[in-house]
């Protein structure tokens, strides 16, 4: 039995659900895709960050472009208290549960952009009480509440 299954997201378009109650630490789904230089990824417009993209950073050299349909893995959400996490392997990513997860709940991580200039044009819908709004990563997010409380 799979572990999850494809529903439509409250977070973003559709996302992956668990399909069953999964365990922390269990390995839940490979992250597939084509691996690419990162000097393809810095300059390729198909990695432009006005649209969606599906880029892995896999070492200093290589990247994974995981835009395409048979990476179910890509459906997964960002949230700022995510159930979820990604670790790389070799050339492999992988998402594992970081904390028990009931049947019925959405999987999520944490994207882990940066905060730079930028930082406006990813929203984050996740709705949980952690969320400042955008999608930053968990390290830097003070940087956005700090901005917050000095309006």
């Amino acid at each position: 039995m799979r572990l999850y299954k494809i529903q439509k997201s409250n977070i973003d378009n559709n996302g992956l659900y668990a399909n069953c109650n999964i365990k922390k630490g269990t390995k839940i789904i490979e992250y597939k895709g084509k691996i690419i230089s990162v000097k393809k990824s810095d300059t390729d417009p198909k990695f432009d960050n006005k649209k969606a993209i599906y880029l892995f950073n896999i070492n200093k050299r290589y990247d994974l472009d995981g835009d395409f349909k048979f990476n179910v893995a890509r459906l997964i959400n960002h949230s700022c208290e995510p159930n979820c996490e990604v670790s790389g392997e070799g050339m492999k990513i992988w998402v594992y549960a970081m904390k028990d997860i009931k049947k019925g709940e959405e999987l999520s991580y944490d994207y882990g952009f940066s905060f730079d200039e930028d930082f406006k044009q990813f929203p984050c819908n996740c709705g949980s009480d952690n969320c400042v709004g955008y999608i930053v990563r968990e390290g830097s997010r003070w940087r956005i509440k700090r901005k917050k409380k000095k309006r």
